[in-house]
């Protein structure tokens, strides 16, 4: 499956059926289609041959998301570049991957205009909603070329190159092939609930998770409906007036929505799928967010080099087969997909038993093809035959994985290892912590000393030496915060993710 054959799919099933709406205007599939092959003729007449990079720099919007299946007509590789990211970051990610061509917003102009000097590999431009004095306009750019069917000979199977770990200096490019989107695709179709024409609702961003799980919604004529900002009250009332089966948000955008007023009396009867992912949930938020939504909660884990679909938790799997909460799987990550093999590791390449705690690592046709132009890490990355995920977790007797920290957040502290995972569930457990981060700092006497900021729901004071006795009660003494601070709110990147080495280093600065 090439990407442009998950839309074909849906246009097979009714082309005048509803494919991407915003704002009350809607696309059908066969509109979708036209322009798709528009945008394939037009980047040919540009220049832009198989191979080559196009990236797309744009809000959530249905002309940019067409122009994705465009790019796959024409044979090129689609890059997605967030817009919430630094100019510099921009630049430093379209050199190095090379991009021939930019498709963006006129919001993002001025940025474009900052960092096109530097990009001389650049030479096509194009504006998708107006003029700009650096790009052809989108109109004039697909002008007087027939919506007719057309694609370009592929010649390689790279259909998506995404920009990951920024925290580390110059990006690396994970290169996902149409083998990987299609697995993606169908561990979704065989993991969660599904009807006949799904309507899915994105809110996050469509660069990110949102935007890949489009494809399998596609291959059964579902409909999109896509929000250009994130707006939670706007959120509640689409899901009712579009009746949307499935729909995605990280843990931190479902705490804020729990905490909205609004919630108990919005219409969500026709959701069958809530994905959350993307970061750890809070176990005692995962129940709050099943009695105040509905057992339609579901989990997904993956990453950006086995996109999404590593482990999952369907709605079902919450309960027990006599309908109680199955509470002791909530802080898990589910169970390891079909199509997908999971083991424990340790530092020298072995294989651990049931409950022994190592690397997560994973094997399949889920797993990228490597990093562009990076040997030395796709080597590292998939050491002793496996793909290191860079977690550490364990499995437990009925094969549910558990994440337990990043393997470089582990404290060690008095001669124990403490996973920050662990201690931030304890702590979320709290009735008034909406968020947190667990951190090691130095310390003389420890060697690290583990410290945890709170973000506490909105008029709410919470007493350290009470919340330190509540977390001792459920984790012990060797885990319990040494160290309590509480923020107004906690430092994030793009997608709403805690940035723990930035809250490391607030703290340090500190002292």
């Amino acid at each position: 499956m090439l990407l442009y054959d998950y839309l074909d799919k849906g246009v097979s099933l009714g082309a005048a059926s509803p494919c991407l709406t915003m704002d009350g205007v809607t696309l059908t599939y066969g509109e979708v289609q036209e322009l798709s092959w528009k945008v394939a003729r037009a980047l040919d007449r540009s220049g832009v041959r198989p191979g080559d990079k196009v990236a797309i720099l744009s809000a959530n919007d249905p002309i940019a998301f067409s122009c994705v299946f465009g790019i796959a007509r024409a044979g090129a590789v689609w890059c997605p570049v967030n817009p919430r990211n630094e100019a510099a970051e921009n630049r430093d990610l379209l050199d190095f991957f090379d991009c021939t061509c930019l498709v963006f917003q006129r919001a993002f102009a001025p940025l474009v205009d900052r960092i096109l000097p530097d990009l001389p590999r650049l030479t096509t431009l194009v504006c998708l909603d107006g003029e700009s004095a650096s790009a052809v306009s989108f109109e004039d750019w697909i002008g007087g070329v027939p919506a007719e069917p057309w694609e370009a000979d592929v010649v390689d199977d790279t259909m998506l190159l995404v920009g990951t770990g920024g925290t580390t200096g110059r990006p690396k490019g994970v290169m996902l092939t149409g083998g990987n989107i299609e697995t993606m695709s169908a561990l979704t179709l065989m993991s969660y609930p599904f009807e006949p024409r799904p309507v899915y609702l994105a809110l996050a961003p469509l660069t990110h998770a949102a935007g890949v799980l489009c494809f399998p919604i596609m291959t059964l004529g579902g409909e999109i409906v896509i929000m250009k900002t994130p707006d939670l009250a706007e959120f509640l009332t689409l899901v009712a007036r579009h009746r949307v089966t499935h729909t995605f948000l990280p843990p931190t955008l479902i705490y804020m929505l729990l905490g909205k007023a609004d919630l108990s009396t919005s219409d969500l009867s026709s959701l069958r799928c809530f994905w959350y992912g993307a970061a750890p949930m809070s176990a005692a938020r995962l129940e709050e967010a099943i009695e105040k939504i509905g057992p339609v909660m579901a989990q997904l884990f993956g990453q950006s080099e086995a996109p999404m679909m590593i482990s999952t938790m369907a709605p079902k799997d919450h309960f027990h087969s006599d309908g109680t909460l199955a509470r002791e799987r909530f802080s898990s990550a589910g169970r390891p997909s079909p199509l997908v093999r999971v083991a424990i590791m340790d530092k020298n390449g072995n294989l651990l038993k049931t409950g022994e705690r190592g690397e997560i690592v994973v094997r399949g046709s889920l797993v990228m093809k490597g990093y562009y132009k990076n040997p030395e890490a796709s080597a590292e990355a998939g050491r002793h035959g496996w793909h290191h995920t860079g977690d550490i977790g364990y499995l437990d007797p009925d094969n549910y994985l558990f994440i337990v920290d990043r393997a470089k957040d582990m404290i060690i502290t008095g001669g124990f290892n403490v996973y920050s995972a662990e201690v931030e569930q304890a702590l979320m457990a709290h009735p008034d912590v909406q968020d947190c981060a667990v951190v090691g700092l130095p310390d003389d006497k420890w060697g690290e000393r583990v410290t945890a900021v709170i973000q506490p729901h909105a008029g709410h004071d919470v007493d350290e030496a009470e919340l330190r006795a509540f977390v001792k009660a459920r984790v012990g003494s060797v885990k319990t915060p040494k160290q309590v601070e509480s923020w107004l709110d906690l430092p994030r990147s793009k997608v709403g993710k805690v940035l723990k080495a930035e809250v490391k280093a607030r703290l340090l600065e500190g002292e």
